[in-house]
């Protein structure tokens, strides 16, 4: 299902959660994006989508949690919450129960915090009692994490890792340099378990929207071998309609250079849409953005590889068109507020502090100070054609003038 709208009758393994057949496919258009085949639909790339799903097994605390459970794999705990999730509107509704997306979905409904806790390390008190009924089922990334309500707002919690535990504090200095600079972002504040720091943020997706990751953007038309990545993935947003998208990707190209963010990969960026419409609404507010700062290492200002169009943010700095939207003197003072929010930590001493400050100035001087490349002749000739495509179309005459003729 997708939110009221049924897509397609399918089968699953109880034993292994995987998708074992599709058939009766009612609405392809509200597929998820990358699934379709020319005969309409893949059962592989369904599968590969359902248990993409799952939580990862890479997530710290995977392995305890599944072992409390009983279960074998992270890909049997998709049904149990009938694959609802916080990030979009699908939902799997077995035949005959007579269920309705209203009465189940997690925007508009309370969940299970048995789920989060057990993720979190803590042992339940009666196993048999543990509801199943939770988002942190259908929760993607390695960190630690889960969702709470509080004031009857969804908040995702998350913890950070190795022994500065740095990633909740970056999510708060990220959050700091886009409101400085303007840039559209998921808000970000810290929180303590015990001596443990944890960032929260609120869900930015409605009941009526949801989050489609670039993943499935980049795999929507094939790659030509003349094309970067970075000139792929804008036609591959021009085919698919999505408004706005290069200056958008600009705001973000540089957060990351001024952070030195790590990992900007094609899962923790992606777009909005309408969930019955299907209507684009552009690039989603920035988010996920804590593997930086230098993070897990004591050489802080170094030049580190980067993701998701460049290996370097040397190189990937360069993809900026318009340096003009950045007002970068609204970053003055920006040392002082992360040397304040890392005070907070236990974990990050004075002098890392510093340095960390001292280096986000410096990359900020550099952006300022950049040369912009003009494009390629391809890049160029690749820009036209979507300027071309993207134009409106003007009625041909050939018909009107052989009539006269």
């Amino acid at each position: 299902m997708h939110k009221n709208i049924p897509v397609v009758d399918i089968e699953i393994l109880s034993d292994t959660g995987r998708i074992v057949r599709l058939y009766n496919l009612q609405n392809p258009e509200h597929l998820p994006l990358g699934v379709k085949a020319q005969d309409g639909m893949s059962r592989k790339a369904m599968d590969e989508w359902w248990t993409g799903r799952s939580i990862p097994a890479s997530r710290d605390g995977i392995r305890e949690a599944l072992e409390t459970l009983r279960i074998g794999n992270t890909s049997l705990l998709i049904d149990k919450c009938y694959g609802l999730s916080l990030s979009d509107q699908y939902w799997i509704s077995p035949k005959g129960s007579g269920l309705n997306w209203a009465d189940i979905n997690f925007f508009q409904n309370d969940f299970s915090k048995d789920i989060g806790e057990i993720l979190f390390g803590h042992e339940p008190a009666d196993l048999a009692r543990v509801s199943l009924m939770s988002p942190d089922n259908t929760s993607d990334g390695w960190l630690r994490k889960k969702w709470i309500i509080a004031d009857g707002k969804r908040l995702l919690m998350k913890g950070g890792s190795g022994v500065y535990q740095q990633e909740p504090f970056n999510e708060v200095i990220a959050s700091a340099v886009m409101r400085r600079l303007g840039i559209p972002h998921v808000a970000y504040t810290l929180t303590f378990d015990g001596d443990k720091p944890y960032s929260l943020c609120g869900n930015f997706i409605t009941p009526d929207t949801e989050l489609i990751p670039a993943r499935r953007i980049k795999e929507a038309i094939k790659k030509d071998n003349q094309d970067s990545d970075y000139t792929h993935f804008l036609r591959c947003c021009d085919e698919l309609g999505i408004p706005e998208v290069r200056a958008a990707l600009e705001k973000m190209l540089v957060l990351d250079y001024i952070i030195s963010n790590e990992d900007r990969h094609y899962n923790n960026f992606g777009f909005i849409r309408n969930a019955e419409t299907l209507v684009w609404l552009g690039l989603a507010p920035v988010f996920d953005s804590g593997t930086s700062l230098w993070y897990n290492t004591q050489r802080v200002g170094g030049e580190m590889e980067c993701k998701p169009f460049r290996k370097s943010h040397a190189e990937q700095i360069k993809l900026i068109r318009d340096k003009t939207r950045f007002d970068l003197a609204a970053l003055g003072g920006i040392d002082s507020e992360i040397m304040e929010i890392l005070s907070k930590s236990e974990y990050v001493d004075e002098s890392r502090r510093e340095r960390i400050a001292a280096a986000v100035v410096d990359r900020c001087g550099q952006v300022d100070r950049l040369e912009l490349e003009k494009p390629s002749t391809l890049e160029f000739v690749r820009e036209n054609e979507r300027k071309i495509d993207r134009a409106p179309r003007r009625p041909s005459h050939k018909k009107h003038e052989t009539e006269l003729t």
